[in-house]
């Protein structure tokens, strides 16, 4: 069903006011890496038209889509359905192909390719397209054909080795890191190459994978091997080459402090009362401190055991002295500075009421990042999208009938 006019006019309006405005995108993704990716696009202004298949026995295949997960990753789109398998439902892909500027997609790599809208295929239609696409480990090799989750990735990337408490084995981190920086990074991808075609009139495919994403984000640990040939072991709390870095006890819980550098670490010493630490010549410096890591530690929680966590918080803050509470889910939200953030953005949804969601995390002066669309029902702009492609009313009635919508 259509959405109404008051919101197609409300659309209208908020993205004129955004730096994506006239970007239209064709949302293939399933999951979450790849509607992270997209999300970017929707938040910040471009016409996301979420494309899935049609509902079978009157049951989605897309999960719970009135669920926290589903809400908080497809809000700002409009969404149709479309039988790709279908010959109809191909041919309406490839016309919308015809006025789109992006597509994004996550699909198994044989799987775009049985479904003939791979890369290839849609520039036949557009050469003017980029296409966004996120595998598990990447579109060639010999792992190109594997599916790829989170775990899995976290696993294969080094990740795994180096989270947890030392000699506790393989713990995977509390959230789908790969999935979100795949994401992440595809869509600063999808960017460079619109800005890429903007002077040379050129689409580009622009790639990425889970693993490629986790190995990126190894960052040091992995020029650590790259450079040094140290392979890094789990350093559970603790920074793995800055020293003291780590969680602390406190009398009513724990804290998080960062004193690693020597001017930092003389600071804390002051401020803790310890002065006499800074003379000692077995912590005199990284390297000395790094290997005696343990007694470092140690000494600190005795000092830090007893009082709140409140007083240490003001003053180390008070001395220069990087640290900070180490909060639950709920006590992220309830802080302060994350609702000075406004990290919460309101949405009203006609389907699940007034929710929360997750707002970016990007600002940009003369630009609001509120957010202008609920996450839609399934095939909620259906008609309405066939239509500005050139579809009758009739012809959308029979697509209908036979199942490509």
């Amino acid at each position: 069903m259509p959405e109404s006019p008051t919101d197609k006019t409300m659309l209208a309006q908020a993205q004129t006011r955004l730096p994506l405005n006239g970007l239209k995108v064709l949302d293939l993704t399933l999951a979450r890496a790849g509607p992270t990716a997209v999300r970017h696009l929707a938040d910040w202004g471009a016409d996301v038209i979420k494309i899935e298949p049609p509902a079978t026995d009157g049951e989605e295949i897309t999960g719970s889509r009135h669920g926290f997960d589903f809400q908080n990753l497809h809000r700002n789109k409009r969404a149709i359905t479309l039988n790709l398998k279908s010959p109809e439902g191909h041919a309406a892909f490839m016309r919308l192909v015809k006025t789109a500027d992006i597509i994004v997609e996550n699909m198994r790599a044989q799987v775009k390719h049985r479904l003939k809208v791979s890369y290839d295929d849609v520039k036949e239609v557009n050469p003017r397209i980029v296409y966004g696409s996120i595998s598990g480990f990447g579109q060639t090799g010999p792992y190109g054909h594997r599916a790829g989750v989170d775990q899995i990735a976290q696993g294969m990337g080094g990740l795994m080795s180096i989270t947890g408490l030392p000699g506790q084995g393989p713990v995977r981190v509390g959230i789908p890191i790969d999935d979100l920086t795949a994401g992440n990074l595809l869509a600063l991808g999808i960017m460079m190459a619109i800005y890429d075609r903007e002077r040379t009139g050129v689409g580009r495919w622009v790639t990425t994978s889970l693993l490629e994403a986790q190995i990126f984000m190894l960052d040091f640990q992995a020029s650590r091997w790259l450079i040094a040939k140290e392979v890094a072991p789990q350093a559970g709390n603790d920074h793995p080459t800055g020293i003291p870095t780590g969680v602390f006890p406190t009398s009513d819980g724990h804290i998080n402090i960062a004193a690693s550098s020597a001017r930092v670490f003389g600071r804390f010493c002051d401020a803790i009362g310890k002065p006499d630490w800074k003379d000692k010549p077995e912590w005199k410096d990284q390297v000395s401190r790094s290997k005696h890591r343990k007694e470092i530690n140690g000494a600190i929680s005795d000092v830090t055991r007893h009082k709140p966590s409140e007083y240490w918080i003001e003053l180390l803050e008070g001395a220069g002295v990087p640290c900070g509470p180490i909060y639950s889910i709920d006590q992220v939200f309830a802080d302060p500075q994350v609702q000075h953030l406004r990290m919460a953005a309101p949405m009203h949804s006609p389907a699940v009421g007034e929710v929360d969601v997750v707002a970016s995390a990007i600002s940009m002066t003369g630009f609001s990042k509120d957010i202008r669309l609920a996450t839609p029902e399934m095939g909620s702009s259906t008609d309405e999208v066939l239509a500005s492609v050139g579809y009758s009313k009739e012809e959308i009635a029979e697509m209908r009938k036979k199942g490509a919508i």
